[in-house]
């Protein structure tokens, strides 16, 4: 892919790009084959949506925090970590695909934004608490939909017991449960999991010790969720076997809601080799994770991902720290629809995300969805050609079909340089 040449100039809260570089609040990253940070994305860094106590994706992490309150929180770490830290930490194999350059952000081969926020777990083992939550902005290449965007906010849970034998671990484990409150009568708990071989205990674990621990995990999850939807009637919360490569036994949790099931987060029995290269070797230890954007838009009705970063107080002015309101929808200006299609090069791969990272660097958050309508492949030149229809709309004010056109033929240069098609007629 060719960088056009505004990434080598374009400056944003303490961003430069340069040829060789990229600079972030003084912190130099040399580029090589692998970079592909963009200035829009960056531009995000500074936002931090999850510190902000009057945002649905603040107000979610302030439930959280306060229903674990014997937990350490974490919520500061910087966004920009290695590929150690966002990958081989977590026992993830090298030929994964969540490694692809075509999903996540490289500042170079060994520098990465975390696409997790379980890229510091060994960060909050090295803490010496015990227990203990990580909650920041993620960064991942996505699609572009009313429920996709490249930034997002995740919250990590970690919690392990370390004692010298097995019967003082079990006791401690067992006496954070007979402390813990009960789950209301009204939550009905489905959970048919069993630990089996296609979902193991790991052979350095005790069988006692590890149901002891699964069962203080779907305790303090099932809970959790009673806590955040504490006005909801007769929710129901339900548990499926999962596998995930730094957890064993897994899980995914999904709730009942409005008429239909939404997954909410994954956890497990923390591998012991990570525990051990935390330098917790005795330590037995289980983890969730969970996106707060989809939980936000679910309790607090918002319809579009976008809204999220509106700084329009129409929106901000809607929500009180630590209360859950509906947000009630302030005027929807009309879409601008504009379509690009081109024949693509003879040789190389395509990426969806890389054609969305591009349309958004041009356009930013006025490009509301981006969808393939046509995809052709010629019967006698076997050339395959595609067409994409991009939806435009503004969440805060009208935009006129000049400024869109303008944005539309910025648009199609940036996709005709940097992907070497060849553009078809204008629509």
């Amino acid at each position: 892919m060719h960088q056009r040449s505004w990434y080598t100039t374009k400056q944003n809260a303490g961003v430069v790009f340069k040829d060789n570089a990229v600079i972030v609040h003084g912190d130099e990253y040399t580029k090589d084959a692998w970079t592909n940070v963009t200035p829009t994305v960056l531009s995000k860094i500074s936002r931090q949506l999850h510190l902000q106590d009057r945002n649905p994706i603040g107000i979610i992490r302030q439930l959280i925090e306060g229903h674990f309150h014997d937990f350490k929180g974490f919520n500061s770490f910087s966004p920009i970590v290695t590929t150690r830290q966002n990958f081989d930490d977590l026992l993830i194999p090298q030929d994964h695909p969540s490694r692809t350059k075509s999903d996540n952000y490289y500042f170079n081969e060994s520098t990465v934004l975390r696409a997790h926020t379980s890229a510091h777990q060994l960060q909050g083992l090295a803490s010496g608490y015990n227990k203990f939550l990580i909650s920041g902005d993620v960064y991942r290449r996505d699609e572009i939909d009313s429920s996709h965007y490249p930034v997002f906010h995740q919250i990590e849970g970690f919690a392990y017991f370390e004692h010298e034998n097995k019967q003082d671990t079990l006791a401690a484990i067992q006496a954070d449960l007979d402390n813990a409150s009960p789950i209301p009568e009204n939550i009905q708990v489905i959970d048919d999991t069993v630990i089996h071989q296609g979902n193991p205990i790991q052979s350095c674990h005790d069988q006692q010790v590890v149901e002891l621990v699964a069962a203080h995990l779907k305790h303090s999850i099932n809970s959790m969720i009673c806590h955040i939807f504490a006005g909801e009637p007769d929710l129901k919360v339900r548990w499926i076997e999962a596998y995930f490569p730094f957890t064993s036994p897994s899980y995914e949790v999904e709730i009942f809601y409005q008429g239909e099931w939404l997954e909410v987060l994954g956890c497990g029995v923390v591998q012991q080799t990570l525990m051990n290269r935390g330098g917790r070797d005795k330590a037995i230890g289980w983890a969730f994770g969970m996106g707060l954007e989809r939980l936000a838009m679910v309790l607090f009705g918002i319809p579009d991902i976008r809204l999220f970063w509106s700084e329009d107080a129409r929106f901000l002015e809607q929500f009180q720290p630590g209360q859950i309101s509906k947000f009630k929808p302030f005027s929807k200006y009309p879409p601008c629809i504009k379509d690009i299609s081109f024949w693509l090069p003879a040789t190389g791969d395509w990426h969806d995300n890389n054609f969305c990272e591009t349309v958004r660097g041009v356009a930013g958050d006025i490009v509301e969805n981006v969808k393939v309508i046509d995809d052709f492949t010629h019967p006698k030149t076997n050339r395959r050609s595609l067409c994409y229809r991009i939806m435009y709309r503004s969440m805060d004010r009208n935009v006129t079909n000049d400024e869109i056109n303008e944005i539309q033929e910025k648009v199609r240069a940036a996709v005709e340089q940097d992907f070497d098609v060849e553009l078809r007629e204008k629509k």
